[in-house]
C-alpha cells in the first residue's frame, strides 16, 4: 500500500513538473488522459541514474536513457527502487543490495593494514588499495597460520565468507581507544 502511495505521489509530482515547464497549450498536447491514467502523446526522454549500495559500503551507478510513453509503466518498472531525486530531465533511484559488491567478489581480500587494522583490499594486501577498514587486531593473539593467511590476503567471494571472517577476527580486536 505504501509503495502505491509513493508511486502516486511521484507520478503526480512529475506531472506537475511537466505542466510547470510547458505552456498550457503544450501541456495539453503533451498529455492525453485516458481511463488508465496519464499517457504521454509525445514521449518524454529522461536520464535514469540507478544507484546500488552494497553491504560492504560500495556504491555502483548505472545510467540509462528512458523513453516514457506512460507514467504508470515507468513507475512500475522501478517500483523496487527508492526515488532519490528528480527533475524534468533526470530521475535518480537507489536500491540497497543485500550482497557484497561485485568488486569484492572479483578482487577483494581480507588483510591487515600497516597499523594492524583488519581491512579489505582491492587485490592482494596493498596498503594503497584499501576498500573497507574495520577494527585493529591484536596480531600477537592470532595463531601463526591465521596471521600468515591475513598477511597473504584471504579472498572474499561471498556474503557468507565476508561476515564469517569479520566475526572470526572480531574476537582478536583491540579495545577501542
Amino acid at each position: 500500500m505504501l509503495g502505491r502511495i509513493i508511486i502516486f505521489i511521484c507520478t503526480l509530482t512529475l506531472a506537475i513538473s511537466i505542466f510547470l515547464f510547458t505552456s498550457t497549450k503544450e501541456a495539453k498536447d503533451y498529455e492525453a488522459k485516458t481511463d488508465e491514467g496519464i499517457h504521454v502523446a509525445t514521449p518524454l526522454q529522461v536520464k535514469v541514474i540507478l544507484q546500488r549500495e552494497y553491504l560492504d559500503g560500495e556504491m555502483s551507478h548505472e545510467t540509462v536513457n528512458e523513453t516514457i510513453w506512460a507514467m504508470e509503466d515507468f513507475w512500475a518498472k522501478y517500483d523496487h527502487w527508492q526515488l532519490v531525486d528528480m527533475d524534468e530531465n533526470i530521475v535518480i533511484f537507489k536500491q540497497q543490495v543485500e550482497d557484497i559488491s561485485p568488486l569484492l567478489k572479483a578482487n577483494g581480500y581480507f588483510g591487515v593494514s600497516k597499523d594492524g587494522t583488519l581491512a579489505i583490499f582491492n587485490g592482494k594486501t596493498n596498503p594503497s588499495t584499501i576498500i573497507q577498514s574495520f577494527f585493529q587486531i591484536d596480531l600477537s593473539k592470532l595463531e601463526s597460520k591465521k596471521r600468515e593467511e591475513l598477511m597473504n590476503g584471504i579472498p572474499v567471494r561471498t556474503k557468507e565468507r565476508y561476515f564469517e571472517l569479520i566475526e572470526t577476527f572480531k574476537s582478536y580486536s583491540l579495545p577501542q581507544q
